[in-house]
């Protein structure tokens, strides 16, 4: 008996593995069919711009001559001209807006997550009325930024504004500061005002990931006397380390591609322009599509750089198990 088993389990095992391979492949095959729409509307509305933008960045193409340009290779990146280095990359004005960029995404984003942190574990506690104040927090991330970026600009003015005034009521100051137009300030002005909106939305997406954590490892810890702040360091902080990874890689997409808050907040200004400010320059001010386009490029190339550093650091994978 125990023989005929042993003879017939390796076609039925078989047979059992051969099924499940067979619905794995109609469900991966499903999975295709109910993405695909999506995928083609975002070749469209996505895919189509960024190819012409690539496309362009190769060519001497300007706004009165869109349909008469000639293709020039690499010469808007970089060009040797009678011994001289000439494009974007010998341009000092695109690497400082590149500094600032880098500078602006790297502060902006540590500050948003620390006290994204702190605002998470405040609202995830127990207390009367914590949806009221769940509510309030967002209301910053629900502002849009031009409205946000706008206001402050008049609360930060140096003479009619809210915050000069305050200041020198309470002696902080002696004089009216020019918080945007101060190189020395102007970038930390758009720092501290990008920090206001878009702290709520790392604080939400830090307290969706505690509201997952399983209450049976803090009772069992305020059992054995374990202090709150080890907690969070020996558990909090390892169980939310996906969640948290994800949001500081959304955030600092966005801070990357940083263009509406510091044109409303200092405009044109060489000091504090980012690399979508200097890509908008040249294409709309100088007129420069073949420039600005290599610019745009650039930008797209970095982020994607940045962005496949990360996840091979934070070892994040999508359907995986970060650990």
């Amino acid at each position: 008996m125990s023989g005929a088993v042993a003879q017939t389990g390796v076609p039925v095992q078989s047979h059992v593995q051969g099924r499940r391979s067979s619905l794995t492949r109609s469900r991966i095959r499903a999975a295709w069919l109910f993405i695909a729409p999506s995928l083609i509307i975002l070749a469209l509305i996505a895919g189509w711009p960024l190819a012409r933008t690539i496309w362009f960045s190769f060519t001497d193409a300007d706004l009165n001559s869109l349909s008469d340009y000639e293709f020039i290779g690499f010469e808007n990146y970089l060009a040797n001209y009678d011994g001289e280095w000439l494009g974007l990359l010998t341009d000092p004005d695109w690497w400082h807006s590149v500094w600032n960029t880098v500078w602006f995404t790297l502060v902006s984003v540590s500050i948003e997550t620390v006290l994204g942190i702190i605002v998470a574990l405040i609202l995830n506690a127990a207390f009367p009325g914590r949806g009221i104040m769940r509510a309030i927090i967002l209301i910053p991330w629900a502002i849009p930024t031009v409205v946000s970026a706008r206001m402050w600009n008049w609360m930060l003015h140096d003479q009619f504004g809210v915050i000069n005034d305050m200041l020198l009521r309470l002696g902080l100051i002696a004089a009216p500061i020019t918080w945007t137009a101060n190189p020395d300030t102007a970038l930390w002005t758009v720092v501290m005002v990008d920090v206001w909106k878009t702290t709520p939305f790392m604080a939400l997406l830090i307290l969706a990931a505690l509201q997952m954590l399983p209450s049976d490892i803090y009772e069992a810890a305020k059992v054995d006397g374990v202090h709150p702040v080890r907690v969070f360091f020996r558990v909090t902080l390892p169980l939310i380390k996906p969640a948290l990874l994800v949001a500081i890689i959304f955030r600092a997409l966005d801070a990357l591609r940083v263009f509406d808050l510091i044109y409303v907040l200092t405009s044109n200004a060489k000091d504090t322009a980012s690399m979508s400010v200097y890509a908008r320059q040249q294409l709309v001010d100088f007129q420069e599509v073949g420039l600005g386009s290599a610019a745009s490029t650039l930008i797209f190339l970095i982020i994607a750089l940045l962005t496949v550093m990360t996840l091979a650091a934070g070892r994040v994978r999508l359907g995986e198990d970060p650990r």
